[in-house]
């Protein structure tokens, strides 16, 4: 598809000078040369191209991870596994500063700190719903400098209290991630097509690589 649009782009290819199209195999061994350090390194260098504000909202959405029709897998009783997708999203430029993909079932409370610990210097404030609520991430969030704006699992009267005197402005700014979540899967497809699984970690990498490149221009 990529060498398709390339053909009938010829203003694209003169501006990054493209003088001969690669053969579909050389993106194939190229695909699988470039590690997920080097993608990383690409989404935090997109990130500079945003304006940024340091209020970060986290959320976890699924990808399947094969083409299929509903009706088809419904009608042939298959199981199409997701992947669990964790983004980190900067609220005021919908920039995505970092990801987290796993192929289990893991709960949103065991993968906020790896994301945290990543990105320090990006993040001034977090915001998370309940699924997020675990003593363990507020208090890696302060060691870091990091404000955790997390709603409480409402146990108790205190928790409710708690719950009520959070900033309603700033912790509304969340529904970004579901903006930014929708966007990439009416924009570049609810599914991975890759079929080998640290092959769809570098694919969904640099879908948001290129959100962010889109959203800079």
């Amino acid at each position: 598809m990529l060498l398709d649009e390339l053909i009938d782009m010829p203003r694209i290819r003169n501006a990054i000078e493209l003088e001969e199209l690669p053969t579909p195999s050389t993106l194939c061994k190229v695909f699988d040369r470039l590690g997920m350090a080097v993608w990383r390194v690409l989404l935090n260098l997109s990130v500079t191209l945003l304006p940024t504000n340091g209020v970060v909202g986290i959320d976890a959405s699924g990808f399947d991870r094969s083409h299929a029709s509903k009706h088809y897998t419904k009608r042939a009783k298959l199981t199409i596994q997701q992947l669990k997708v964790t983004l980190l999203v900067d609220t005021r430029a919908n920039a995505i500063l970092d990801l987290h993909v796993t192929t289990t079932r893991k709960h949103d409370s065991q993968i906020p700190p790896s994301l945290i610990k990543r990105n320090t210097d990006k993040v001034a404030t977090l915001l998370g719903d309940k699924g997020y609520d675990d003593q363990k991430i507020r208090a890696l969030a302060r060691e870091e400098n990091v404000r955790p704006l997390i709603k409480y699992r409402e146990f108790s009267s205190l928790h409710k209290a708690w719950n009520a005197r959070l900033d309603a402005d700033l912790y509304g700014q969340r529904s970004q991630n579901e903006t930014v979540n929708s966007r990439l899967k009416r924009k570049y497809g609810s599914f991975v097509r890759s079929r080998h699984w640290w092959k769809q970690f570098r694919e969904l990498t640099i879908t948001c690589l290129t959100h962010n490149l889109d959203r800079s221009l």
